[in-house]
């Protein structure tokens, strides 16, 4: 593993003058929960993958801002035709990947037609779905034409599902991944730490750290222990809500409180008896406390939701009455479903400490209105394989941080498997629509009709809770997209 020194001589001044030791002048330690299966965030699901490369190591045609803004990444500027079909992107110039080979459209074509071909593996492959075609017209433009108007093809170029990868690299991507980003892979322990390092020949503006490093510590005690003893410089979602007071006491820290996509769902397998039932998939939510759940599992960190649907978006429509919590009513609608004695289901519970705190407070108002859960406690890729790919569960708890993701619900084959031909129609109405009214429009009524149809139990939205040393600065506060951006963090002098 890449090491990263200071001067000796730096080292006994600091400690000798008795202040805080500048243990990572030119580096950063990162904490974060949950270590990626692998690094090749264009064919897997999990965030975890975003959280390390996006930005740092890989990068795409567009790239969020900490703001949620999306602005020009590997493409410096674009038109579009005037029936709306034919985008023209114009590359950045001098651009290279981590192994020396240059970046040209012809990397943008594979890219785009790898995420979209018909045997992908891309976890949203439907952001491509209205690509007709992607041509290089010579090295530093390419054109994409579509098949119908997308008024979100900027928003759906900046997901790392949408990254720009080197068709030499796809060999190794998962362990050795080559992008053209301001970090470069160095080295990876696994079930311990990946190691990025500082590309010198990055074509923007430069990173100002040498390098960085991820430290995947899962439990909320070790995260507190390590940050308190200085083996970390800044932990990204910080596990346990419970001990931010500590932090916000000592002056060696700062606490950043934002908001992110993440809306935390009670997740229902809709083709599954008895949730095949509208009347069982409404108890389900009256029998739910939100509030409870985000007292006790994020101590106070969250605000609820009604629908899938972030709140700070200006089209939020707050659809939270739909779904009261009344253990009442959710008794009397298992009766009439036929279920007055109540039933059994699964609850298999990802390692977030939401989802595992969550659950044993939501198992507990289940039981309350007659429904017994078996929660299994599983690892992250069990959790893909069972659940995600698998759909092999009854219920499960787990926060969906994609920007703007109200699509999903429009995929049958999703593994909530929820399937309603009018909100197809309407989300493919929603892409083909640029007019701001009328989008707004779409978007309160697809909120509606989900939180009708009672599709999960939507729980709160996530809250963005770091830690970092004190004299950090360019961290995300807020976080648009899941993922931990360096591009921008120094060390205040």
């Amino acid at each position: 593993m890449k090491q990263y020194f200071r001067s000796a001589a730096l080292t006994t001044a600091v400690l000798l003058a008795g202040g805080v030791s500048l243990a990572h002048a030119d580096s950063v330690t990162v904490g974060l929960q949950l270590e990626p299966p692998h690094l090749d965030p264009t064919s897997a699901a999990a965030g975890a993958i975003d959280q390390v490369v996006y930005s740092n190591v890989f990068e795409g045609l567009t790239r969020f801002y900490g703001d949620g803004s999306v602005n020009p990444g590997l493409a410096k500027s674009w038109q579009v035709s005037d029936d709306g079909l034919v985008w023209t992107f114009n590359l950045q110039e001098g651009v290279k990947f981590h192994d020396g080979t240059s970046f040209e459209a012809s990397d943008v074509v594979f890219s785009l037609d790898r995420a979209r071909a018909e045997e992908s593996t891309n976890a949203q492959k439907a952001l491509f779905s209205t690509i007709a075609s992607v041509e290089a017209i010579d090295d530093q433009t390419v054109q994409i034409t579509l098949s119908e108007k997308n008024g979100n093809l900027l928003f759906n170029l900046a997901w790392g599902d949408a990254v720009i990868v080197a068709p030499e690299s796809i060999e190794n991507i998962k362990t050795n991944p080559i992008g053209t980003g301001a970090f470069k892979f160095a080295d990876w322990v696994q079930g311990d730490a990946i190691t990025l390092e500082r590309n010198a020949q990055y074509w923007g503006t430069p990173a100002h750290l040498e390098g960085a490093t991820f430290k995947f510590i899962s439990e909320p005690s070790a995260a507190l222990n390590a940050m308190m003893a200085g083996d970390l410089d800044a932990f990204m979602g910080f596990p346990a809500p419970e001990n931010l007071a500590l932090f916000e006491a000592d002056p060696r820290f700062n606490v950043l409180v934002g908001s992110t996509e993440g809306e935390t769902i009670l997740s229902t397998n809709n083709k599954m008896p008895p949730f095949d039932d509208v009347r069982v998939r409404k108890a389900l939510a009256h029998a739910i406390d939100r509030q409870a759940i985000i007292d006790g599992a994020m101590f106070g960190y969250g605000t609820p939701i009604g629908t899938h649907f972030a709140p700070h978006n200006p089209d939020y429509v707050d659809q939270t009455a739909n779904s009261d919590y009344n253990p009442e009513k959710a008794r009397a609608l298992l009766a009439e479903a036929g279920l007055g004695d109540g039933f059994t289901t699964t609850l298999k519970l990802p390692p977030p400490s939401y989802a595992r705190r969550g659950g044993e407070i939501i198992a507990a108002q289940l039981r309350d209105v007659g429904i017994e859960t078996e929660i299994t406690n599983l690892e992250w890729a069990q959790w893909l394989e069972e659940v995600f790919r698998g759909k092999d569960y009854g219920l499960t708890i787990v926060s969906h941080t994609e920007p703007f993701d109200i699509g999903i619900y429009a995929r049958p084959d999703y593994y909530f498997q929820y399937e309603n031909a009018d909100f197809q129609e309407l989300i493919a109405e929603l892409g083909a629509v640029s007019e701001p009214e009328k989008r707004s429009e779409l978007i309160a009524a697809a909120q509606k009709t989900l939180s009708d149809d009672y599709v999960n139990g939507y729980l709160f939205q996530l809250a963005m809770l770091s830690v970092a040393d004190s004299r950090l600065e360019g961290l995300w506060v807020n976080a648009p997209t899941q993922a931990s951006d360096l591009t921008s963090v120094r060390w205040m002098k």
